[in-house]
């Protein structure tokens, strides 16, 4: 037990190691791209901080355990606690903001005051307000996010089912009435829309602009990324468990570290 322990956290710091390498060189590879968008010279800080954060935390735990240094082990045990309960953190504050239910329980009001914060509505402020949609409409123009629609003739195109975001983003909306010339392209009818709606008004065939600008788009963005994050609270408690794991593998490791007789060298 005591070399299987210790075997288990050297095998999995040494893939971790692995990860950190290639998370630093797409990030060292975004910020050498002078001729990429901002949207994608953005990753590259997140990517450098991963890696270097990953590759020092995998360091640490690769010393502790194949060099039997407790000491080591023990500050890469302290960070790996830290990441669980960041984890725990941002699981709860996930099901804050994306469940509407809990969120308004949290958020209802009380001598018109709120109890815990606007949760409900957090997202909404923080990710559709003026100052982000701007980076976020430039993310999709440069990717040309509605350039990948079907293209074809006004009777197959009604066929296509697209998903919401594209539909709301990159198409005036179907009650406008407005006339089919391609996917991205729609002309106004000389009597106007069909109904008086700020986002028919709102549409432009400029290829950069579409409805970006509608009430629509933004309200099927930020039910997208509701339904991004409820997936990804999944892929989170399997990574938690996998942690959890790890980290009870770490304090047997650091318990063999520390027992007597442990510190022969391997034959």
């Amino acid at each position: 037990m005591v070399r299987v322990s210790n075997f288990l956290i050297s095998f999995v710091n040494l893939l971790t190691f692995v990860v950190a390498i290639l998370a630093i060189a797409i990030g060292i590879w975004a910020k050498a791209e002078e001729s990429k968008s901002l949207c994608q010279k953005a990753i590259y800080m997140p990517f450098l901080i991963f890696g270097a954060s990953l590759l020092v935390l995998s360091l640490m735990g690769l010393v502790g355990s194949c060099c039997r240094a407790s000491f080591f082990l023990w500050i890469y045990l302290f960070f790996l606690f830290l990441f669980i309960v960041g984890m725990i953190c941002f699981s709860v504050f996930t099901i804050l903001v994306t469940n509407k239910n809990v969120g308004k329980a949290l958020s209802g009001k009380g001598d018109n005051e709120a109890k815990f914060g606007d949760w409900q509505h957090w997202l909404e402020k923080h990710v559709v307000n003026e100052k982000h949609w701007g980076d976020i409409k430039s993310c999709m123009a440069t990717f040309k996010y509605c350039q990948m629609i079907p293209r074809g003739k006004s009777a197959d195109f009604y066929k296509y089912s697209l998903p919401v975001t594209q539909s709301s983003c990159c198409k005036p909306p179907t009650y406008c009435g407005f006339e089919f010339h391609n996917a991205t392209h729609w002309t106004m009818p000389k009597a106007g829309p069909a109904v008086p709606d700020s986002d028919c008004k709102t549409w432009s065939n400029v290829q950069n602009e579409l409805c970006f600008n509608c009430q629509s788009c933004k309200s099927s963005f930020l039910e997208s990324i509701q339904k991004n994050w409820n997936k990804f609270a999944l892929i989170n408690f399997c990574i938690f468990v996998f942690i959890i794991i790890i980290y009870s593998v770490g304090c047997c490791a650091l318990r063999n570290n520390r027992s007597k007789g442990y510190y022969k060298p391997y034959p």
